[in-house]
């Protein structure tokens, strides 16, 4: 037996990999599992230019062989096997990999794809074993040979009996500490839910004898013990499959199989690209929100493969935020991994995968948009949101792609239409595309400030989300329309001559009576005047500015005091009845005057959602009136 002890610089990096490299022990599993299929694959290109050896894919696998009295976990695999001499280059100098060796001397691009690159994954067994030993024997000798390590010290290297080619890795398990549980390594149960997570996709069967509780035959209530072999692995992943070969009910049962989500996705996405970068991917569109979507705990990304092994459960990279719900996954031969396998070295082809994918994405949401419009209006009542969300982050950089996804509520169609069909129906001398914004369709649909852009004929968008305003406010503009809300100062209406000069005599007959009232309001409003936009109600509040009363209003509900004012204007239906009585209080003095002027402004707040500042002296007002 021969004592050896690592180098300097691999004693350093076993104690990373043990440490700080990979973020979960239960990664030392697929680790491990991926070198053995290596092993088996190694063995198949040998086999292509080797007429001494034959390759049977149904004969070679991959055995996991936990025991609890024993605390040891083995691994074992019917590949190629090691010779003494690779056995102390591969696992005597860590970080060489002998996949990554064999990759470029045969130059493998046929599909078969050697997963290991850095030959360190070996080491990540040493998180939860104490003891590593490997037996193995190589194809090209009739001798066995064993390593075995402790860790840092060292390692040793002897002769062994070994029967079969191949190799086979003996964990002695770690005692439980205070914080860690290393007995479910020896469970039955946990070691599938791992091999499920990790290495489902590894093209060769992944074997254990599992332990199942029986009832005894012959009897009604006693129960035994039988242990029966298990595959626990699909090996061929769904996305390897043709499209041809596979239908709706297989999606779906692969969406339910990898909790995806409860409901029944809307649409899914099969891509199989060949081109700068080769991947597959099968992308899912939810039809319902899971409960915590808007919430800072949901985590937006797809899972991300490499030749089928999972290496990232999350990748938030190949999704943009406003298409976080997508779910799904992504399996690609290009990747530049680092030494954990957990992280990307660069994101170059995550860039060039995220690119195709939100192109995809967006080309089949317009699909269902535009054939199964029911459908996609299920969609946008949850997601919705979501991509308005997406038009107005990142100071609208993203419009230009979410702008035909999105949904109003339309005054004329009494439902939800697109910007394009809104536009599609404008009158030729409508100069904007009119909306107006409240809690709800109802709420929005009584407004005053509606009055005479509907008197005209013209079409309202409705917006009831807190986020559509602002979201409209960074598109600016849609086919060279303007966006105008209702309540803005100037709605771009026009008047023929006799309406203006209607309007200036208006003005005129009413200056001194409306400036008395800003003078009673103070700083409340910036101005009181006649109204041009009210039919029937006799007062409103509009704003002048960038900053609407809806915008105030969300902006100053937000928890960080940030706390803003548009510029509120009295607008006032000179053609109400409470004109008179208005014009009445001035004759009366200072006092009557104020008490309307509040009592119009107080009710035109009601009119907003926006509290009164002082109820107490509204309800006297109301009954110094009734008096």
């Amino acid at each position: 037996m021969e004592r050896r002890e690592f180098q300097a610089e691999s004693k350093k990096l076993l104690d990373m990999v043990i440490n700080s490299i990979y973020s979960q022990r239960e990664v030392f599993l697929r680790e491990l599992i991926s070198n053995a299929s290596d092993a088996i694959d190694k063995l198949y290109y040998r086999a292509l230019t080797d007429d001494n050896l034959t390759f049977d894919k149904d004969s070679y696998f991959i055995k996991l062989d936990p025991n609890k009295d024993t605390r040891t976990l083995t691994i074992t695999d019917t590949g190629i096997g090691m010779t003494k001499e690779e056995m102390e280059s591969n696992l005597g100098i860590i970080a060489k990999s002998g996949s990554h060796q064999f990759k470029e001397e045969n130059e493998i691009k046929d599909g078969h794809d050697i997963i290991g690159q850095f030959g360190v994954g070996f080491y990540a067994a040493f998180m939860v074993a104490e003891k590593v030993t490997v037996i193995s024997r190589s194809v090209d000798s009739e001798e066995a040979y064993k390593w075995e390590s402790t860790g840092p010290e060292g390692y040793t290297i002897e002769p062994a009996e070994k029967a079969e080619v191949g190799t086979k890795i003996i964990l002695k398990i770690k005692e439980n500490e205070e914080e860690e549980n290393y007995d479910e390594f020896l469970e039955e149960y946990r070691l599938k839910q791992i091999v499920k997570k990790y290495s489902d996709f590894i093209r060769y069967p992944i074997k254990m004898d599992v332990t199942e509780s029986k009832l005894k035959e012959g009897t009604e209530d006693e129960y035994e013990d039988v242990i029966t072999e298990e595959t626990l692995n699909t090996m061929i992943p769904i996305w390897k499959k043709n499209k041809s070969e596979l239908t709706d009910e297989d999606y779906e049962n692969f969406y339910r199989e990898k909790h995806y989500g409860f409901d029944k996705p809307l649409k899914h996405i099969h891509l199989s690209v060949d081109g700068a970068v080769r991947y597959d991917a099968i992308l899912y569109i939810p039809e319902s929100a899971p409960y915590n979507y808007y919430t800072k705990e949901y985590e937006k990304g797809l899972e991300l493969y490499s030749n089928g092994v999972l290496i990232m459960e999350k990748s938030p990279e190949l999704l943009p935020d406003y298409f976080g719900f997508v779910k799904g996954l992504v399996d690609s031969e290009d990747l530049s991994l680092n030494i954990s396998r957990e992280m990307l070295q660069h994101d170059r082809q995550l860039r060039t995968i995220a690119k195709n994918i939100n192109k995809r994405i967006k080309q089949q949401l317009k699909q269902v948009l535009n054939n199964d419009r029911e459908a996609y209006e299920r969609f946008y009542q949850s997601f919705g949101q979501q991509l308005k969300f997406g038009v107005y982050s990142d100071f609208g950089q993203h419009k230009e792609v979410l702008q035909d996804l999105l949904l109003f509520y339309s005054s004329k169609e009494k439902k939800l239409v697109t910007l394009d069909e809104y536009v599609e129906r404008m009158p030729e001398e409508q100069k904007y595309i009119y909306y107006a914004q409240g809690d709800s369709v109802d709420r929005v649909d009584k407004l005053p400030q509606t009055e005479l852009v509907k008197d005209k004929g013209y079409e309202i968008l409705y917006f009831t989300d807190e986020i559509d305003e602002f979201a409209i406010r960074m598109l600016m503009s849609y086919k060279e329309k303007e966006f105008r809300n209702v309540s803005s100062g100037d709605l771009g209406i026009e008047q023929d001559e006799k309406e203006k000069e209607e309007e200036k005599e208006t003005e005129k007959e009413h200056e001194e009576l409306f400036t008395k009232m800003k003078e009673l309001l103070g700083d409340k409003v910036t101005a009181v005047r006649a109204s041009k936009r009210l039919k029937s109600h006799p007062v409103v509040l509009t704003a002048d500015g960038d900053i609407s009363i809806e915008m105030e209003k969300i902006i100053n509900s937000m928890p960080d005091d940030q706390q803003i004012k548009a510029d509120k204007v009295l607008e006032i239906n000179v053609d109400h009845e409470i004109m008179n009585a208005l014009e009445q209080a001035k004759e009366q003095g200072d006092e009557h005057l104020k008490l309307y002027t509040n009592l119009l402004y107080n009710q035109a707040l009601l009119i907003e959602g926006l509290p009164i500042e002082d109820p107490v002296a509204f309800t006297n007002d109301i009954c110094k009136v009734m008096l």
